[in-house]
């Protein structure tokens, strides 16, 4: 519609238009009031590009913009509502006027920005906004925005996060600890294992000589699978030096040592050479291999004195070294 139109319709009855008491007189009925659209304003509610996403407790900015068409005139638009509404509540409102060009027009507007807090969360509703037009006809024009939806959320909370993640961390380290201590302990079963089986299998081909063997050398081999076993069972803990001393495999004066050279400083404890220094008369003397008294002594006797031995006698020493080593045949 023209803006001639939308001028006279603004202005009608000012001036020319007869009073009311004529008009019942006459019989005349006064003019409708024309429709925004008529008049070509237009009403728009929110941010160009959509609504965000609001805190709860946030205050935000909320724009409402009035639009007409115009020839230099003005017009008058009054605020007649609020943007209170559940969980939100208006808590300013400020405005700004404005004109451009379009398609050769001129247009002219007022944009609304209502501050508003979010007092609740999840879908809210921005209720229509309503404004009035005054007119000099005595009923004003009633404009009305459309109702916005919105989405409140509780404001982002890093401690839930950190606290998994602490406990994920925790669980991992906890994880891996455990499976450090599982496979370092079905290792150290494994070559406790190994080691029983190698002593077992010595043991078995010393059985298969105890009638045809030199019963000194004989006893001398299981001497040395039976420093094998006490050096596999107590460690660098047993041993002796070249004094007689406690220790495992010390140095020559006499400084324990794990398989020490001349000088008592410390070597390999693999194998056999660690195990040949091992010295059963002391930890037999110590208390340390309570049973062994009797073979320790028969040990002693083939180092140091010799002599032939009956084949029956070699069997018995050999089931009692099973029997103290705990090797099943």
């Amino acid at each position: 519609m023209e803006n001639v139109a939308a001028d006279s319709a603004l202005n009608a009855g000012a001036g020319g238009a007869p009073d009311s008491g004529a008009s019942l007189d006459s019989g005349n009925v006064a003019p409708a009031m024309p429709t925004p659209e008529q008049l070509g304003i237009s009403v728009t509610a929110g941010p160009a590009d959509g609504m965000p996403v609001i805190t709860v407790g946030d205050t935000f900015e909320f724009p409402v913009t009035v639009s007409w068409s115009v020839q230099g005139s003005a017009l008058l638009v009054v605020p007649a509502g609020s943007a209170n509404a559940k969980g939100l509540t208006q808590v300013g409102l400020s405005q700004e006027s404005s004109r451009s060009v379009k398609d050769g027009k001129e247009i002219a507007s007022i944009t609304f920005t209502y501050k508003i807090a979010a007092q609740d969360t999840g879908n809210l509703h921005i209720p229509a906004m309503r404004f009035e037009i005054p007119t000099q006809m005595g009923q004003p024009i009633d404009l009305r925005s459309e109702s916005v939806d919105i989405r409140v959320e509780e404001p982002f909370n890093p401690l839930p996060i950190a606290v998994g993640a602490v406990v994920a961390l925790c669980v991992l380290f906890a994880g891996l600890w455990r499976a450090k201590r599982r496979a370092a302990a079905r290792e150290a079963v494994a070559t406790k294992n190994a080691a029983q089986e190698a002593l077992r299998e010595r043991m078995m081909v010393l059985k298969q000589r105890v009638n045809v063997a030199d019963s000194r050398e004989w006893l001398l081999e299981l001497e040395s699978i039976a420093k094998e076993f006490v050096f596999e069972k107590f460690g660098a803990d047993v041993g002796s030096g070249k004094d007689g001393g406690s220790g495992l495999n010390s140095g020559k004066d006499g400084g324990s040592g794990l398989n020490s050279g001349k000088d008592g400083a410390g070597g390999s404890a693999a194998g056999f050479e660690s195990a040949a220094a091992v010295n059963l008369d002391a930890l037999v003397k110590e208390g340390r291999l309570e049973g062994w008294e009797t073979i320790v002594e028969e040990f002693a006797h083939a180092r140091y004195g010799g002599g032939k031995r009956d084949g029956f006698e070699n069997r018995e020493t050999w089931k009692a070294a099973m029997r103290l080593m705990g090797i099943e045949e």
